[in-house]
């Protein structure tokens, strides 16, 4: 059999087959709706490829799974997310519950706000890699591309990995695994001169072109088709910019950088015309994974 390594170089590209992945079936369990959760959630249904069941939670030791509006079966699963609106809510019994319905299908939390500062090294749950809510959709993206590609990715791991060889294993940190094809331009604005500098730098990593760099609000005329702006956080006066730069460049994808986002505040750059809401510091996975949903999703429209 083929190494991953010599899959990927005779023309397996992750970036470049995300519009023509095969569809992804995707369980999420919750037992609530906060408006984090319901944003992680439909940015997770709305990915090109994705077919999300969302159920209630599940009554453990052996009680059946309650479907939350969705009709007909459940299909088995390419990845079961376990959404926690507060630390605490899933304990290892029912992760390993959870586990045992579905042999052998990764695991994943996706947790809101309550979590920020919680932890500094390792996950809550064991064997379950924990995601922010802001960047599920990003990450999923990635994670599904390289499994496309036949590359296990950080979230393929296994449940025993270390946060560091998930890192490591990402393709997006592997020079010699990245997309030979050509990445669209990017523009990018943030408040300071060192934070401009550093998201220039991962969007190069990422392999994106930067098309212009501006200290301050992005160019109401810049002309680019994607803008990622670190906000720091967003004022009244922010978001009435980019109603703005909107109103001047109908159909550029602004992704917003925000210090710690909420569900309202991202609910108010969204309703002003964002395409996406990210944390500060942004994760390089996160945002071109997010980069890359967001053009796949055009080019299907």
């Amino acid at each position: 059999m083929p190494s991953v390594r010599a899959n990927h170089r005779h023309g397996a590209d992750a970036t470049s087959q995300i519009e023509d992945a095969p569809r992804r079936n995707v369980i999420w369990i919750d037992d609530g709706d906060p408006a984090e959760l319901a944003l992680a959630r439909d940015r997770v249904a709305a990915l090109p490829g994705c077919r999300l069941t969302a159920i209630a939670r599940v009554c453990l030791p052996e009680g059946p799974l309650g479907r939350r509006g969705n009709s007909g079966p459940i299909v088995h699963p390419d990845v079961v997310i376990l959404a926690a609106d507060r630390p605490g809510r899933w304990t290892p019994a029912e992760a390993l519950a959870v586990s045992l319905r579905w042999p052998l299908v990764p695991i994943l939390a996706v947790s809101t706000s309550l979590a920020d500062g919680r932890r500094r090294s390792g996950p809550p749950l064991p064997g379950v890699e924990e995601i922010p809510w802001h960047d599920a959709a990003g990450r999923l993206t990635r994670w599904f591309a390289d499994r496309d590609a036949g590359l296990p990715g950080s979230l393929g791991q296994p449940c025993t990995a270390r946060r560091e060889e998930r890192l490591l294993e990402a393709p997006s940190f592997m020079p010699g695994l990245r997309s030979s094809e050509p990445l669209p331009a990017v523009s990018v604005a943030a408040r300071r001169l060192l934070d401009l500098e550093g998201i220039s730098e991962l969007l190069l990593a990422a392999g994106h072109p930067v098309a212009r760099r501006t200290v301050g609000r992005p160019h109401l005329e810049d002309g680019a088709g994607c803008i990622v702006w670190d906000a720091c956080r967003l004022d009244p006066d922010d978001l009435e910019w980019l109603r703005m730069l909107l109103a001047n460049q109908p159909g550029t994808a602004v992704v917003v950088l925000e210090s710690f986002p909420r569900g309202d505040s991202a609910l108010a750059a969204l309703r002003a015309g964002a395409a996406a809401v990210l944390s500060r510091p942004v994760g390089l996975e996160a945002l071109g994974g997010t980069l890359a949903s967001l053009a796949a999703a055009k080019a299907v429209a």
